[in-house]
């Protein structure tokens, strides 16, 4: 499908996350482009802060003095995100030219001015490279981000996720999208005895990324409510794995019957939305009204032309209060708190460096799990 690019301006109302397949075809709001003026201003600002071999996280937002422009763009983005669709597509990043570790710093750069990126496995890395090296998905270790498998529906572990790309898939990887709060509201309609289900907690594993002490899985809900607003866990491969896991309990039938339902309506056409990223693309997703998902994909050959994305877990300032008992996952419900992520096991003293004054740039306080 081709996209005519829009200036992204957030959907009012609590009803703006509750969409629809066709609602996100008609109104292209929730895209934007850069034009080449803004695209020059990021190639400038990236080679003049750039410094080969320094760690990403030795860099500051005092950085990349972007243009307001540009910062004014991928700010309507992150709002509408966060506070509209939970979906939003920013176009025409700067791409040709750049070597791979280059747009790795451009994503980046865009993370420090607008949140607190956060670690995201094992190794305590705080971005992550999207690209096959045979993991094996469905394992008790797997993560879909270093396979080429087609992924569940899933949100990821902090407020928003950002997915630039670099190189796509010759075939395959596109990207699907579905709102988790419509989803609820059809599971309500249809089976609302099993919706009820999708409010118990289930056991998520870590993955075996867990930092020493920790327990090997988490206990949450896949679906709460706070103030009349919608919020969804879901990450059903961690669930499978989970209750293989010792001292986890197993999954009920009816449980089983419940996740079944919700992976069956994401997928229905009139819930699921697919498009195809392209090199110079960002993509920005709400982790609590946005599920999404990848198609499998075959790579290219030459190892420079194979399929690269960055992905980039942001907390961000004006995050939402969550749930009661969401802290288990995100170790806080306050808003505004450097939350969520995955530690992993080389939390040092850079990365708690880094934490703090990325807070205090931002204006964030820092979580629990900023002592671990």
């Amino acid at each position: 499908m081709t996209l005519t690019a829009h200036t992204a301006k957030p959907q009012a109302g609590r009803d703006a996350a509750a969409w629809r397949s066709a609602d996100l075809a008609r109104d292209l709001r929730w895209i934007t482009r850069f034009d080449d003026a803004e695209r020059a201003d990021m190639h400038q600002v990236l080679r003049a802060a750039h410094r080969p071999g320094q760690p990403l996280l030795d860099y500051r937002r005092s950085d990349f003095p972007f243009g307001a422009a540009v910062l004014a763009k991928i700010r309507g983005a992150l709002d509408q995100a966060q506070h509209g669709l939970g979906v939003a597509l920013v176009k025409g990043f700067p791409r040709d030219g750049l070597t791979p570790d280059e747009f790795e710093l451009l994503t980046w750069a865009v993370g420090l001015h607008f949140g607190v990126a956060r670690p995201q496995d094992r190794l305590t890395r705080y971005i992550n490279r999207v690209q096959d090296v045979g993991t094996v998905y469905r394992s008790p270790t797997g993560r879909g981000y270093s396979s080429n498998a087609e992924l569940d529906f899933h949100v990821d572990g902090a407020d928003v996720v950002l997915l630039s790309c670099y190189n796509q898939a010759p075939v395959g990887g596109d990207s699907m999208c579905a709102s988790a709060v419509a989803a609820w509201r059809q599971l309500l309609a249809e089976r609302p005895d099993l919706a009820g289900v999708l409010r118990e907690p289930l056991p998520f594993s870590r993955q075996g990324e867990q930092a020493e002490g920790l327990a090997a899985f988490r206990m949450m809900p896949v679906y709460g409510e706070l103030g009349g607003e919608v919020f969804c866990m879901w990450v059903r491969n961690r669930v499978e794995q989970g209750e293989k896991l010792p001292d986890a309990p197993r999954i009920t039938a009816r449980q089983r019957e419940a996740m079944d339902l919700l992976d069956e309506i994401v997928r229905r056409p009139e819930f699921m939305y697919s498009m195809r990223l392209e090199p110079g693309d960002l993509q920005i997703l709400s982790n609590f009204t946005a599920l999404h998902s990848r198609t499998e994909f075959q790579d290219a050959e030459a190892p420079e032309k194979k399929r690269l994305l960055f992905r980039l877990w942001l907390a961000t300032p004006d995050s939402p209060r969550l749930p009661p008992g969401w802290d288990g996952f995100y170790e806080s419900v306050e808003p505004g708190v450097v939350r969520g992520g995955s530690y992993g096991q080389h939390y040092d003293d850079a990365c708690r460096r880094f934490d703090a004054e990325q807070a205090q740039a931002t204006g964030m306080r820092l979580g629990p799990g900023f002592s671990s």
